[in-house]
């Protein structure tokens, strides 16, 4: 089996420690923003394919859907892909994991879920992993499979050839045959720690001067960038586990009983094309 390359280790191995130091550090600006998209509510038929953006075509959404529910019967994971028409302003990391959170996606004593966001608009890509998928799907293998998978083919204006070869790699790396995606480079370099912390600063003081000058208005609807922060730097299995529970499942699993409950701790990594 190939090595990860080693500018994906450096710039996404600690990813979950950095992305947390951030998190507490919005905490210390006491910065709020109001987010203007909401989570549509859970539908009562679940299934493995949501296509609101209409990025697909209605033959290539039903491959891809019984694709990801054939896999579910078999080994109980919950693959959902959801395209949508904007972000409307949200961060596409917080609002995978809120989302997938709030369908409870997997099953809640495994945490085997796992959502890919795709916004049209925005051109923008976030896989986020389950607590119980974690493990294998690690935040730099999330990474490469989309960079060097599933973006290129979205860059040839095939959004199904895209999720297609980017779930089958998931399927691989879940099951422990991914043999790497094609065309890694090997090579040091990356993005320095001390570089990263630079960066985390200097846009800590642009949000508290944004803070400062900002207007108490609001729209009085979504989440708080405050709430995402509380909820996404938690350590612990329960305050993000356990979302909203679709009554279990039938039999070894898979979409039959609906979505279990799954837990999911902000873990994943995204893209754009």
């Amino acid at each position: 089996m190939k090595e990860i390359p080693i500018n994906y280790l450096i710039k996404f191995q600690k990813h979950r420690l950095i992305k947390r130091f951030i998190y507490f550090l919005i905490l210390l600006t006491g910065f709020t923003a109001i987010a203007q998209r909401d989570i549509p509510e859970k539908p009562s038929e679940q299934t493995s394919v949501y296509d609101e953006g209409q990025m697909l075509s209605s033959s290539d959404e039903k491959r891809l859907e019984r694709k990801l529910i054939n896999y579910a019967d078999t080994t109980s994971t919950q693959i959902v892909v959801v395209t949508i028409e904007s972000l409307e302003g949200e961060y596409e990391g917080t609002y995978a994991a809120h989302w997938a959170h709030e369908w409870g996606i997997g099953q809640s004593e495994k945490d085997n879920g796992l959502l890919i966001l795709v916004a049209k608009k925005e051109r923008k890509i976030w896989i986020t992993t389950g607590y119980g998928l974690e493990e294998y799907m690690t935040d730099a293998k999330t990474k490469e499979i989309i960079e060097l998978i599933i973006l290129p083919e979205f860059r040839n204006g095939d959004i199904y050839a895209g999720l297609n070869k980017g779930t089958t790699a998931i399927f691989e790396v879940l099951n422990g045959t991914f043999q790497g995606a094609p065309g890694r480079k090997s090579g040091s370099g990356g993005l320095p720690l001390r570089s990263i912390i630079v960066f985390i600063i200097f846009i800590v003081i642009i949000i508290s001067m944004f803070n400062k000058r900002g207007g108490r208005g609001g729209r009085g609807r979504g989440r708080s960038v405050l709430w995402d922060a509380i909820i996404l730097s938690s350590l612990g299995r329960g305050s993000f586990g356990g979302g909203s529970s679709g009554g279990g499942f039938g039999g070894g699993g898979g979409f039959g009983g609906g979505f279990g409950g799954g837990g999911f701790g902000g873990g994943g990594a995204g893209g754009s094309w």
